[in-house]
């Protein structure tokens, strides 16, 4: 279970405002992966905050509702399909918890991340299973589950043949089915070999890719709360 013993360690250091960053989506197959940012308030507990995944949906639904009405900041940033394609889903992710932090820029003063660390100028650790072992990944981790989530759910009724609602874009026997009868969307990932290999028109090659992961500013192409 996650405690905040990072984050006290890091407030005893000096530093005042601590960002716990996850992403959510980075094995699935279909649409964008998503980040978020979040500085937990220290007198404004959350009870149960746990790695999302060891949440059932209703669960996550509502400590996404406290952390939103508690938290200090917060904020969710996104990757689309077409550059996790050009980058990859490292970089992708990456660019994705990049967008996150950006959007809480001055309130924020350290980072703690999920496995990684991210193209920003603020001092950060990064923490395996990060989201197992603290507070503000745990609740960074329902913060971008929960976005990511709906909006698999408004895709889902545009592309009602891929149950997305049910799989959330994840590799699953149902959603391999609907691609070998259907082939990929325009808004699956064709740089994941289960996509790549069902595409019956061309074969997918990769986009051209300058030297580096562009400094872009979050797209608009999905909605976030």
């Amino acid at each position: 279970m996650p405690t905040s013993r990072h984050e006290r360690a890091l407030r005893r250091a000096g530093f005042c405002a601590v960002a716990g960053v996850d992403e959510a989506g980075r094995g699935a197959l279909f649409g964008p992966v998503f980040a978020a940012a979040v500085v937990l308030d220290p007198e404004r507990p959350i009870r149960g905050l746990d790695d999302s995944k060891a949440l059932d949906p209703e669960r996550r639904e509502i400590l996404a509702e406290r952390i939103r009405e508690r938290a200090r900041a917060w904020a969710i940033g996104a990757a689309d399909a077409f550059e996790i394609d050009r980058w990859n889903i490292l970089e992708a992710s990456r660019l994705a918890m990049r967008r996150a932090v950006e959007r809480i820029s001055g309130r924020c003063d350290h980072l703690l991340i999920d496995a990684i660390r991210i193209d920003v100028a603020l001092p950060q650790v990064a923490l395996i299973r990060g989201d197992a072992l603290s507070f503000s990944i745990a609740a960074a981790s329902i913060l971008a589950k929960v976005a990511r989530d709906r909006v698999l759910l408004s895709w889902d009724r545009v592309f009602p043949e891929y149950a997305l609602g049910q799989n959330k874009g994840y590799g699953t026997p149902d959603h391999l089915a609907a691609l070998d009868r259907l082939g990929p969307t325009a808004i699956h990932r064709f740089s994941f070999e289960p996509v790549r290999s069902r595409h019956r028109l061309t074969f997918w090659s990769g986009y051209p890719t300058p030297a580096g992961p562009p400094q872009l500013q979050q797209c608009e192409l999905f909605a976030c709360p």
